[in-house]
């Protein structure tokens, strides 16, 4: 699909009614990544590891192989390991946790362009050193929409809540959902409906007609911000202590400058919530990373 360019940030903003927020505190980092693995053609989710703070983990979109790769920041290849058992239908987010302080991740097969699966899957996974051939999910969560089937490219953990936050693609408003990060079954869950994405993202220049709709989104981990990435752009919705998702997600939100990417479709806080990663489809995408200001 074809993607949007910023000009310019005020050319967007007057579009839109959104600036740019000089209070954001994260700057775009100057450096030229591209990743390196062959096995990276269509990148649809990013996450920071835990356990080693130079390395993202990364998957492929629909119809890849059930693995995931391992890169350092630095766009260097550091292997790929299968999910056993497993079956990429349409991955399209992934997102990084600790939970009883062992550390994981999560992979979302949430794709549904067409809006008729009945059930989406996550798997989540300890995270494995690099270079293990396989790994076994410590527990998948299968689940449905309170309100039908939902197409949906942005996975969340809230690590602090113990929750997993969805956002819709292809619905506008985009809407908010939360499941348990660990239900207390094998049983399908209901994803139910906790708000919107109340105020339009810019679309900017782009002749996509989904050039505003999320295509990747995490929490940082102490649960005060928020990301999403269109193909337009990366956005921030800040949180403050006691309140609920709907309501950050009521208010405008800080836009980043541009990633200038052709198919931006995920973006990862590390993990002290000191850099924001952002990656575009394609053979060999580069990796754009912003860094909060001192």
């Amino acid at each position: 699909m074809p993607a949007c360019r910023f000009i310019a940030l005020i050319a967007i903003a007057s579009i839109n009614g959104h600036a740019a927020d000089p209070e954001a505190g994260f700057v775009r980092d100057a450096a030229k990544v591209r990743l390196q693995s062959p096995f990276i053609a269509e990148a649809s989710g990013v996450a920071a590891s835990v356990s080693r703070k130079d390395m993202l983990w990364f998957i492929n979109d629909s119809g890849g192989t059930a693995e995931i790769h391992a890169a350092g920041s630095d766009g260097t290849s550091r292997g790929k390991t299968l999910i056993q058992g497993a079956r990429n239908l349409d991955w399209e987010d992934l997102a990084s946790f600790k939970l009883g302080g062992k550390p994981y991740l999560l992979i979302a097969d949430t794709g549904d362009n067409t809006n008729k699966r009945p059930d989406a899957t996550l798997y989540v996974v300890p995270e494995p050193s690099p270079g293990a051939l396989s790994v076994a999910p410590a527990w998948t969560l299968r689940f449905r929409y309170e309100d039908g089937p939902r197409d949906c490219e942005s996975v969340a953990v809230d690590e602090k809540a113990a929750k997993v936050i969805l956002i819709s693609k292809r619905t506008r408003p985009p809407v908010l959902y939360e499941l348990p990060l660990r239900p207390p079954s094998s049983d399908v869950q209901i994803a139910r409906k906790i708000g919107t994405i109340a105020r339009p993202l810019p679309k900017g220049r782009s002749l996509n007609p989904f050039g505003r709709q999320p295509t990747g989104f995490d929490i940082s981990p102490d649960g005060s911000l928020a990301a999403v990435v269109t193909y337009c752009g990366a956005f921030l919705f800040p949180r403050k202590p006691g309140e609920s998702w709907d309501t950050a997600f009521s208010r405008d939100p800080v836009l980043l400058p541009g990633h200038n990417l052709s198919q931006a479709e995920a973006i990862a806080f590390d993990r002290d919530a000191t850099a924001l990663h952002v990656v575009s489809e394609g053979a060999r995408p580069p990796l754009v990373t912003y860094r909060k200001s001192p």
